[in-house]
């Protein structure tokens, strides 16, 4: 079934190479099949094609954290809080202030 939702969200990416969602979406079944490689390859294209896209922010700050890379999950995290309050996106704020809160705990940041 996973494979079957792979193809199709890459013929809808063949369609429209920068479709937001179709990228988050792709992001997010390699990220729950294992294959956080491809995960960070398709977050780091939405990251260069649409930094609005606020969805993007905690997860791949969440997939930075999961591959031990802290520092990178705090700029992400950092980065979505700046675009959360330029674009007055107060539950995803909410969210990533809460995120930043719990890895810096986690990993004894300052």
């Amino acid at each position: 079934m996973l494979e079957n939702r792979l193809e199709q969200l890459h013929a809808l990416l063949k369609d429209a190479p920068n479709d937001s969602f179709v990228l988050f979406a792709l992001a997010k079944e390699y990220q729950k099949e294992g294959a956080l490689s491809k995960s960070l390859e398709y977050f780091e294209k939405l990251y260069g094609t649409d930094p609005e896209y606020m969805g993007l922010y905690y997860h791949y700050g969440s997939l930075f954290r999961a591959l031990n890379q802290p520092l990178e999950a705090k700029r992400i995290f950092q980065e979505g809080i700046e675009m959360a309050e330029k674009l007055g996106a107060t539950h995803d704020l909410k969210e990533l202030n809460g995120a930043l809160q719990l890895l810096e705990l986690e990993f004894e940041l300052d």
